[in-house]
């Protein structure tokens, strides 16, 4: 059996079809695409910023990094400086120590040899004094030239 085909109702479909059609694409189906491109363009967007951000951020911590290794080479160069200063002040004072104990040594030397000087005179000169007195005890009368009596 065939059936016919009834024109009538199959132009009502077709029509009712793009009415529907017309209505839903205005109502639902284009603000829906719109809704998504804008969502994806956001995204897109989004993504690019993050991936500008995340540039940035690295050439900032790269950034970072060098003013730290300016500021270390910096630190030891200064400290290089001082250390070098501090010796040379301190090798100046360890001279300048040297010379005042080598001053303060040839002082003190003079001074017990002239002490010692001085020592051995009066040693000689009280050696001498008890030699005559001894002499004028045992000979028990005054030495020529001394004008001394030792009677006690």
């Amino acid at each position: 059996m065939h059936i016919p085909p009834n024109w009538g109702i199959f132009g009502t479909l077709i029509v009712s079809f793009l009415v529907f059609w017309f209505i839903f694409s205005r109502i639902f189906f284009r603000p829906f695409l719109e809704l998504l491109s804008r969502r994806e363009r956001r995204f897109k967007d989004l993504s690019e910023r993050t991936e500008q951000l995340i540039k940035q951020a690295k050439a900032a911590e790269d950034e970072r990094e060098q003013r730290i290794l300016a500021v270390r080479r910096e630190a030891s160069a200064t400290r290089d400086a001082q250390r070098r200063e501090a010796e040379a002040e301190a090798a100046k004072v360890l001279e300048a120590a040297k010379t005042e104990a080598r001053s303060t040594l040839e002082r003190a030397n003079r001074r017990i040899e002239e002490e010692l000087t001085a020592a051995e005179r009066q040693l000689d000169e009280m050696g001498r004094n008890l030699a005559a007195e001894l002499a004028q005890r045992v000979l028990g009368r005054p030495l020529n030239g001394s004008g001394k009596s030792t009677t006690s």
